[in-house]
């Protein structure tokens, strides 16, 4: 068979860990997610239709007149980006995996966490909201 030097040795092993380490950075990249469409939240809007942009409330309480304060927590600014994820795996191989330490927390504080606190009469139609930070 091949007799390869322990420098070649070595170096192959460089390369293939520095592949196998790239999938943080990169697939957090190509991971992401859109951000919710909030110019459909509006007045008379039925709590359904709410819940499709935002999710599932984190908290929600109904009063003893019927109406339901809902607090819906969302994020914006993490989108997938195939461009992001190809310079994450150019850095990765450039830097054989070191490009990770570096990345991964990059990935990770990307985008801001809001939250929006909506009220729905005893129907489960809108009645104002109200984001904040």
């Amino acid at each position: 068979m091949f007799n390869f030097s322990p420098k070649i040795q070595n170096f192959s092993l460089a390369v293939l860990s520095s592949l196998l380490l790239s999938a943080c950075s990169v697939g957090m990249a190509l991971n992401g997610h859109k951000d919710p469409d909030l110019s459909v939240v509006r007045k008379d809007m039925h709590r359904t239709d709410v819940e499709l942009q935002l999710g599932m409330p984190i908290r929600a309480n109904t009063a003893p007149n019927g109406q339901t304060t809902a607090v819906y927590e969302y994020e914006v600014g993490r989108e997938a980006s195939t461009g992001r994820a190809v310079a994450h795996g150019v850095m990765d191989v450039l830097t054989l995996g070191i490009w990770e330490f570096v990345g991964t927390p990059v990935e990770v504080l990307k985008g801001d966490t809001l939250c929006i606190t909506v009220i729905y009469d005893r129907n489960g139609r809108l009645i104002s909201a109200t984001r904040s930070n």
